[in-house]
């Protein structure tokens, strides 16, 4: 479990600084640049969690083993989980679609990741 604790905390600090990277551009009103970088710190928390509870985390071209993952891990990654599901539907609108998030979107996308961060940071200690 030591890697795994190593690993942990390396995402749980790469989550840190995706999450205010994300505020930053918030607060520059670039909402896709906001919405992106959530979702990046929140799949960030979502491995330092894994990591943490059950020793190993999947990595995966497509999110969409993300949540189940998360859900897998304990109870403590159970309740992370409808967080991380709000955050990920916004994933293709701000990284790949024509027409981007709104301001609204993205503050959304903000308070998911910031509960996925508060979760990992309680879970990995």
């Amino acid at each position: 479990m030591g890697d795994a604790l190593h690993d942990a905390r390396a995402h749980l600090k790469k989550a840190k600084e995706f999450l205010d990277a994300a505020e930053a551009s918030a607060e520059s009103a670039l909402h896709n640049a906001a919405a992106s970088n959530a979702v990046t710190s929140g799949i960030n928390s979502k491995d330092a969690v894994c990591l943490k509870l059950t020793g190993h985390t999947s990595k995966h071209d497509s999110h969409d083993a993300a949540v189940p993952e998360l859900t897998r891990s304990g109870p403590a990654g159970a309740a992370l989980a409808p967080a991380l599901t709000r955050l990920l539907k916004v994933k293709t609108k701000a990284q790949y679609g024509a027409v981007g998030v709104t301001p609204n979107e993205a503050r959304d996308a903000l308070r998911q990741a910031q509960k996925l961060y508060d979760g990992a940071v309680r879970a990995v200690g």
